[in-house]
């Protein structure tokens, strides 16, 4: 271990068998330094807790800042967690999972499978992530204020086992009937730009064309 405290300009080094007692005394006041500043803020990640700590007086690796936090109980955790299944949810879908067990690739191709995701535009879902000892999950400290109905997007997608080669003409039907009537739903009569990236359909001359 190596601490330098502050201007006192100790740096102490080797086996804590082997320190004196004043030397024993300025580590305890080190980790109490580090301790009082994660309780400050609950919210700071790891490198910002590492620099203040280095700014306070010590000599130290990130590893080492995260080791002596962890000793004192704490892990970064999110602060709002989605709410689990309940049990009636599960047996639903274990339900539905042991019907379709024997499926052949056939009966399986035959599925369009759907699903959507919410894009938040805020921490959403999910939340800043917060210094916190177990049991502490509703404790002020380890709260922090949101949006209760955040801006967001939901975007919605489907999917099989049929194949399409996805050809220029195919890509040009395909922002002909579904790229441009969104675009008109969103933007109206404003301009806008579409990205797309370089694959081939993409990029190729008569896509470009039209």
């Amino acid at each position: 271990m190596v601490s330098q405290f502050g201007s006192l300009g100790y740096t102490i080094m080797g086996k804590t068998a082997d320190l004196t007692v004043v030397q024993k005394t300025i580590i305890d006041t080190l980790h109490k330094e580090v301790l009082k500043l994660v309780k400050q803020n609950r919210f700071k990640n790891l490198g910002e807790l590492h620099k203040e700590w280095t700014e306070a007086g010590v000599k130290a690796s990130r590893a080492t800042t995260h080791s002596r936090v962890k000793e004192f109980g704490y892990r970064c955790r999110i602060t709002l967690v989605k709410p689990l299944l309940n049990h009636r949810q599960c047996q639903r879908r274990l339900t539905w999972a042991k019907e379709k067990k024997k499926w052949t690739i056939a009966q399986w191709s035959k599925v369009l499978i759907s699903e959507e995701s919410k894009f938040c535009i805020s921490f959403g879902n999910q939340g800043p992530r917060v210094w916190r000892k177990g049991g502490e999950a509703h404790s002020p400290s380890c709260l922090k204020t949101s949006v209760n109905f955040p801006q967001s997007v939901m975007i919605w997608g489907a999917m099989s086992k049929s194949k399409t080669k996805v050809t220029a003409p195919v890509y040009q039907e395909i922002l002909e009937h579904f790229m441009l009537p969104s675009a008109d739903q969103l933007f109206n009569d404003a301009d806008f730009i579409f990205q797309q990236d370089l694959t081939p359909a993409h990029t190729a001359k008569s896509t470009k064309s039209w």
